[in-house]
This record gives C-alpha cells, sequence and structure tokens, in this order.
C-alpha cells in the first residue's frame, strides 16, 4: 500500500492533544519524501547512529505511517510506524532538541493512537535504548509497559552495543478486526 493510500486525512488535527492546538502553531502531516531533508537534518541532530535516507524512503515505500510535526514552517518531529496484524510497531519517533518537552513527541502518539484505533489495531510496540530515561518515562506515562530486554539491540559508541527496553500498549478503544 502506497503512503496516500492510508486510510484517514492527509493533514491531523493540530488540537488533537491539549497542547497541540492552534493557539502553539502545531501541525501534524503525513511524511512524505519533499519532508526528508529536514528530517534527516533533524535525525543527525538526535542520534549518533541516525537512519538514512533509504531506510524512510522505504519506509514509505512500503507503506508504513510516518508523520511530521511543524511548528509554524519549522518541522520539528516526527514520527514512523510499521503496522502489521493486530499491532502497529513504532520504528522511530524525534523531536528536535530545542523544541523538547513542548508536547510535539505527546501529540505524534495521540495521532498514532488515533491510527491504531481507525485501523483496528490493539497493539502498539517499540523499543527504547534502555538508556534513555526520558523517553521510557513518557512512554511510561501513556500507560506503555515495559514487556522486556532486546540485548546488543542498538549501536553504541566505541563499537559497543546498547540494550533496548521492549514496550508495549494495549491502545484504548483500538478494537481488532477479524482476520479470516
Amino acid at each position: 500500500m502506497a503512503p496516500a493510500d492510508i486510510p484517514g486525512p492527509p493533514d491531523f488535527p493540530a488540537s488533537s492533544h491539549p497542547q497541540g492546538g492552534a493557539e502553539n502553531g502545531r501541525r501534524l502531516v503525513r511524511l512524505s519524501t519533499a519532508h526528508l531533508d529536514a528530517v534527516l537534518e533533524l535525525e543527525r541532530d538526535s542520534y549518533d547512529f541516525p537512519w538514512s535516507r533509504g531506510n524512510f524512503i522505504d519506509s514509505l515505500a512500503a507503506g508504513y505511517l510516518g508523520l511530521v510535526a511543524f511548528e509554524g514552517e519549522t518541522l520539528v518531529a516526527y514520527l514512523v510506524a510499521m503496522p502489521g496484524v493486530g499491532e502497529m510497531h513504532l520504528l522511530n519517533l524525534s523531536v528536535a532538541p530545542l523544541a523538547r518537552r513542548q508536547g510535539h513527541a505527546q501529540a505524534l502518539l495521540d495521532a498514532l493512537e488515533e491510527a491504531c484505533r481507525r485501523e483496528g489495531l490493539p497493539q502498539l510496540w517499540l523499543e527504547v535504548r534502555e538508556g534513555n530515561a526520558a523517553a521510557r518515562a513518557l512512554y511510561r506515562r501513556r500507560g506503555f509497559e515495559e514487556m522486556g530486554v532486546r540485548r546488543g539491540y542498538y549501536p553504541a559508541l566505541g563499537g559497543r552495543r546498547e540494550d533496548a527496553v521492549l514496550m508495549r500498549l494495549c491502545v484504548p478503544g483500538a478494537l481488532p478486526y477479524a482476520v479470516d
């Protein structure tokens, strides 16, 4: 399924999160190739081991859900998630360093949960670096549970590896579609 074929509106209401109303200028739209230069800049600013342009292009070509958050005309955050049978898997969520703690991740996660409900995907999964305490706390506040650890999942500086914490959210109000 091509990104344009994903059901739902191309724009998500900025008011989908209490901090995401039009008063602060946040706007959520579907990720497209036109956003990739800004997304890649943010990705490089956020990670020692960033995704490549090819990772993003492949995700879009595979029909994964991609969302970007703008504040005014500035891209400040994005996510990429992969739908599966009965679940959605959050692959990447990043917020620009100077835009953190302003509700952008919350607004993107709200939109992702709404997509899960709309598509009948009752479980949302993700991996997060064990050392990323801020992200783990955000996910726990949203109701995610730590389900296990993937040893050596992420590359780390100095040729080492870092564990990932596997987290799951049972999405409130998401009723699974019947699978024949």
